[in-house]
């Protein structure tokens, strides 16, 4: 049976796009246009996954995602956003979000982030929801705090977002293009930003940082994160 995913959003033309987008990829797709009615649709239904816009009337996207968490219900739930300021990032996964994607963005990259985090929410064990864990590091999604080997390794935001999704999709490659859009929430791509953070993140988890043993380029493609 495939998996359901419900699409939160009041813009009649952003749902019909999102519905198409999780079709496409052989995914149920249900729809709600408020707050209010995904909360009552929650209480009788179990979803796979949320898609959920933040700028709502009545009880917004924020709101909508701590009254879900505060009802002990654990779907996944990805914040989609016109907003790009990384505040927003931030405060949507500290409140229990799983993910944060922004607008625009492609149809590809939406159906990835869905699909690994649905992935990710079944191979977690009861009780170790909040934490990410792959070789030597542990990423705690309630607190986005990152360890290696149990030590806590300080991030920035852009690099706390590449890591997350490093983490997320193990011995996948990622280009450049890829990247940036799901990190930076652009199609505009800036290359050196791109490489200026995954060369920050290897100062800071490499061993070996002019010999990366986990951010490893693969040439011609892109990034491809090794544990």
């Amino acid at each position: 049976m495939p998996d359901t995913i419900l699409i939160v959003d009041d813009d009649v033309s952003v749902t019909t796009m999102l519905k198409k987008a999780v079709q496409s990829s052989g995914l149920e797709a249900e729809v709600s246009n408020s707050g209010e009615t995904a909360l009552e649709l929650l209480q009788n239904k179990r979803y796979d996954l949320i898609l959920m816009d933040i700028n709502m009337p009545g009880i917004d996207g924020f709101q909508a995602v701590e009254r879900i968490r505060s009802q002990g219900i654990q779907t996944p739930i990805i914040i989609i956003s016109g907003r790009q300021e990384e505040i927003d990032t931030l405060y949507g996964l500290n409140i229990g979000a799983d993910d944060y994607i922004t607008k625009p963005f492609s149809p590809i990259t939406l159906t990835a982030k869905i699909k690994a985090l649905i992935r990710r929410s079944r191979n977690d064990l009861p009780g170790s929801s909040q934490q990410i864990s792959s070789g030597p590091f542990t990423y705690n999604t309630s607190t986005l705090r990152f360890y290696k080997n149990g030590e806590e390794i300080p991030l920035s935001a852009k690099e706390n977002m590449l890591i997350k999704l490093f983490l997320d999709n193990v011995n996948h490659i990622f280009s450049k293009d890829m990247l940036y859009e799901m990190v930076w929430g652009d199609r505009i791509v800036d290359e050196n930003a791109v490489m200026v953070y995954i060369n920050r993140l290897r100062q800071k988890i490499e061993d070996d940082p002019s010999n990366p043993q986990y951010i490893r380029t693969v040439r011609g493609l892109g990034y491809r994160f090794v544990v």
